[in-house]
């Protein structure tokens, strides 16, 4: 078990992040407030005054704890966003409970096909649940089936709570709090984010990384503005801004939550579909990268960074083979558009569709699987899979591998890697690191699919088994129609796991699940 010190250690941590999920539950009340849904704007402010009483009495109860060593920080970050997610599903809950259904019934857009707000399938604790974890983790998967039923303060949560959760609520607080040493900033920051440190110290990395954060998105934002103005100079322009600024955060953090019913679907246009390229493909790039162009100027990064030339060359390499697949069995109306569109939707992690994947032939399901999900975007990012650079890492360290068998006893077996020169004993450290992640990923992938084909009782077929539980362990949001609100509660809960592992990339979990059953004392394995 926990001793009693790491309980107080992390449960002080813990105390600091709820209180910032406390100000993210309420300021969605603006919007409601500004759209009159008045159960919604009751339903945040309730929300949040609830969290901010949990995350004060934390806070104040365990303010004498010391600070967080090496042993304690994964733990913190594995249980911090387990509470985050799960009282991140107040506000679903509790405005499904408070709005009478006639109130509910108004946010139908007019001429719609269903007649029943989505907003009722949050009556259900376990969808909430999962909701808010597809949101903070940046994963896109929704229970809501009809999503402009359920209000523009509800929508506009969930698009901000997948940018607050891309940023990452650890790197949150130790911007606003300063409640930490120098030191343990540094490991805290280091087990959610990149570990990259862009000034020397830690606090300031934090504040340069939401500088940054927030231009870009500011960015798309502008861009999705005057793009949908020009491509569709007849839509209203309210709601031209409400899509471009929650597509705009739900882009930049890979998220890929949409305020339309079919997602970029809806638009039904091509151009469209191209115009929400770039959100997606910016979303991909590392946040350090953009630091380096943004305030450093140099904009020989763009193609001198590892992860960002990788990426432009897979995303073209791998959208081509993708249409060409798809061009192969005359199964789609336009194969190339959506097999491009998924390709980076699902290389950027993002999860906008425009495409029923049902519809895909097996080999192009498990192509955008093993390559697009399991790989995802730049380290650094708020992406899912195993990122880029552990790709490049993994390749780099085959070939290393090999070719070290033919070197002479007296040759020095150093590796560059990444402007690096790594010896053999770094190289093997990081090359261990890489698979293991790798493995982990893969092995979790097989069992969450064979539970899926199972469960679902062969309604779909294994690839599209596959296809769903690679969305949920790469955070990305691609469905092929399983995840719904009439989804068996196991694998409901299967994928809220799959998705909270995969944003924390496995080890943190696995740590605190270790602590809790063995304690923190080292043992001999």
């Amino acid at each position: 078990m926990i001793k009693t010190d790491s309980y107080k250690i992390t449960l002080k941590q813990i105390g600091s992040i709820i209180i910032v999920l406390s100000i993210v539950t309420a300021i969605p009340a603006i919007v409601a407030a500004i759209y009159s849904e008045w159960f919604s704007f009751a339903g945040f402010i309730l929300s949040g005054f609830v969290i901010f009483m949990i995350g004060s009495e934390l806070a104040d109860r365990f303010k004498k704890a010391e600070d967080p060593q090496y042993k304690h920080v994964l733990i913190i970050v594995a249980s911090g966003w387990l509470a985050i997610t799960l009282l991140g599903s107040l506000p679903f809950l509790i405005i499904a409970l408070i709005t009478p259904v006639e109130v509910m019934n108004k946010f139908i857009p007019e001429g719609a096909s269903y007649i029943s707000s989505s907003i009722l399938y949050f009556k259900n604790p376990l969808h909430c649940f999962f909701e808010s974890m597809s949101a903070y983790t940046t994963t896109g998967l929704s229970m809501a089936v009809h999503e402009p039923s359920i209000g523009k303060g509800l929508l506009f949560y969930r698009s901000f709570a997948q940018w607050i959760g891309g940023a990452g609520f650890v790197v949150t607080a130790l911007a606003i709090f300063r409640n930490v040493s120098g030191g343990s900033a540094r490991l805290l920051y280091g087990s959610e984010s990149t570990g990259i440190k862009l000034l020397p110290q830690v606090m300031k990395t934090t504040k340069a990384i939401w500088k940054v954060y927030v231009l870009v998105t500011a960015f798309s934002a502008l861009y999705l503005i005057i793009g949908t103005k020009m491509i569709l100079p007849h839509y209203a322009i309210q709601e031209n801004i409400f899509d471009s600024i929650n597509h705009a955060m739900a882009g930049q953090s890979t998220g890929g939550f949409s305020t339309l019913d079919d997602s970029i679907a809806t638009y039904q246009s091509a151009k469209m579909d191209i115009l929400y390229l770039l959100p997606m493909i910016l979303g991909s790039f590392s946040l350090p990268f953009f630091y380096r162009i943004i305030f450093e100027r140099k904009f020989n990064e763009i193609w001198k960074d590892i992860q960002t030339r990788s990426l432009i060359i897979a995303f073209v390499v791998g959208s081509v083979i993708q249409a060409i697949l798809l061009l192969n069995d005359n199964l789609l109306p336009n194969p190339v558009r959506e097999g491009i569109f998924q390709f980076v939707s699902a290389m950027s992690t993002t999860g906008w569709q425009t495409s029923n994947v049902n519809n895909w032939n097996w080999y192009s399901i498990v192509f955008i699987v093993s390559t697009a999900m399991f790989i995802g975007g730049a380290s650094g990012a708020t992406v899912g899979g195993i990122k880029m650079i552990r790709f490049l890492l993994i390749k780099k360290g085959l070939r290393w591998q090999i070719n070290k068998t033919f070197f002479s006893d007296n040759t020095i077996k150093v590796v560059r890697f990444n402007g690096k020169t790594l010896l053999p004993r770094e190289m093997y450290e990081e090359f261990t690191k890489a698979a293991t992640i790798a493995i982990i990923f893969f092995l979790m992938l097989i069992g969450s699919s064979l539970i899926t084909y199972l469960v679902t009782h062969n309604e779909f077929s294994f690839t599209a088994a596959l296809f769903e539980s690679a969305s949920a362990q790469g955070t990305v949001g691609l469905s092929s129609g399983i995840t719904d609100p009439s989804m068996s509660p196991v694998l409901e809960s299967v994928y809220i796991f799959q998705m909270w592992t995969g944003r924390l990339e496995f080890i943190p979990v696995f740590a605190m699940i270790r602590a809790i059953m063995c304690g923190t004392s080292p043992k001999i394995i």
